[in-house]
């Protein structure tokens, strides 16, 4: 771990350093309490000089909001394509991020916040973090990230397709967008009596799968964080004899009957481990489901493919191009079923991409082995 410095009170400090997003280590830090203004806090911030608070908590929490009102006054203008709008608005994300990342807290050893008015994150950050060695520094909008994952945990999301409640872990994609849960619930399940969940996540769709019959269903996932998560929930959903999950790893060993594979559904890059669940950086996950399909379906079998055509509507792939991928990996198409998104982004006119959502087709396609 790298080391963040500061002078507090004429005395040299340092603490280790932590972002999930991978942003380095600050180079210019200076303390900040409640009598900084939310002007000074925006230039600083966007000249690179971090602000480590030191004062009251909610304050900071004001101070952020102000500081992201003054990044929002200008928003990026719409591109020439679909694609450079999307573009343009990530760059314009990804700076925002940056200059709101500049407001640090200071955790020590015990994840305990020293600041008037905090919450007890303890158990958030363990849940996040796990055993770190010593004090920490990290951004604020990482820290409210934590909480409200913690908070998220605790509560559950509920999937009418089971009957109960799922818990996403920090960094885990949460079902909260329920249409792809429900396609796969509703599918037409072909007589298996195994099946491959990949990229399990929460474990939701493994968990769908042994309740609809499935005798044995294996999830895997490249996330140790996703694997933990995943156990977890089938546990608590009473489904451990029937569901295992292993990895870290795209494809387990051996065949399945069927294998289920919900990829992120936007080929670019992520940016934090939180996007991990949405962004497939060269569609990576989806080009390493084709290429293995073949060698993991038993005779007969299929491969479930949940993917959205948002990508499409943004310019960023082209339905020949995913098509064209499953000639390449020797698949046809036995069937695909279509649902419509129902989150509340689809009718937000202010949403730079709202064309594209508006236009977004989910959908379940049934793979099948050339003969």
């Amino acid at each position: 771990m790298s080391t963040v410095h500061w002078t507090e009170t004429n005395t040299a400090c340092s603490a280790h350093w932590h972002s999930e997003s991978s942003a380095p280590a600050p180079s210019r830090v200076v303390v900040a309490d409640d009598a900084m203004k939310a002007d000074t806090a925006h230039r600083l911030a966007c000249e690179g000089t971090a602000l480590l608070w030191r004062g009251d908590f909610h304050n900071a929490r004001q101070l952020l909001q102000a500081m992201s009102r003054r990044v929002d006054r200008k928003p990026p203008k719409p591109g020439d394509s679909p694609a450079e709008t999307f573009h343009l608005h990530r760059r314009a994300r990804g700076h925002r991020a940056r200059v709101l990342g500049k407001l640090l807290v200071l955790l020590d050893e015990d994840f305990r916040l020293d600041l008037r008015r905090a919450p007890d994150v303890r158990q958030a950050c363990v849940e996040a973090y796990g055993p770190l060695p010593g004090s920490v520094v990290v951004s604020l909008t990482e820290l409210l990230g934590v909480i409200g994952a913690h908070e998220w945990r605790v509560k559950g999301v509920e999937v009418p397709a089971l009957g109960a409640r799922v818990h996403a872990h920090y960094g885990v994609f949460s079902p909260v967008r329920g249409e792809y849960v429900d396609l796969v619930a509703q599918a037409p399940l072909p007589r298996v009596r195994s099946a491959f969940d990949l990229g399990t996540g929460t474990g939701v769709l493994a968990a769908v799968l042994a309740r609809r019959g499935v005798e044995h269903v294996v999830g895997t996932d490249i996330s140790p964080r996703a694997l933990v998560c995943a156990r977890e929930n089938v546990r608590g959903l009473g489904l451990a004899e029937r569901v295992d999950v292993v990895g870290p790893g795209l494809f387990p060993e051996g065949r399945a009957g069927l294998v289920v594979c919900n990829p992120p559904w936007i080929p670019a890059r992520p940016t934090s481990v939180v996007e991990q669940g949405v962004y497939d950086a060269g569609s990576g996950m989806l080009q390493g489901f084709l290429e293995g399909l073949v060698a993991h379906l038993e005779p007969g079998g299929e491969g479930w493919l949940v993917l959205s055509d948002l990508a499409e509507h943004l310019g960023l792939r082209t339905r020949e191009e995913l098509l064209a991928g499953f000639e390449a990996a020797g698949l046809w198409v036995v069937d695909r079923i279509d649902t419509r998104p129902r989150h509340s982004r689809v009718g937000d006119v202010a949403d730079p991409l709202h064309v594209a959502r508006a236009a977004e087709v989910t959908s379940l396609w049934r793979l099948g082995v050339r003969g």
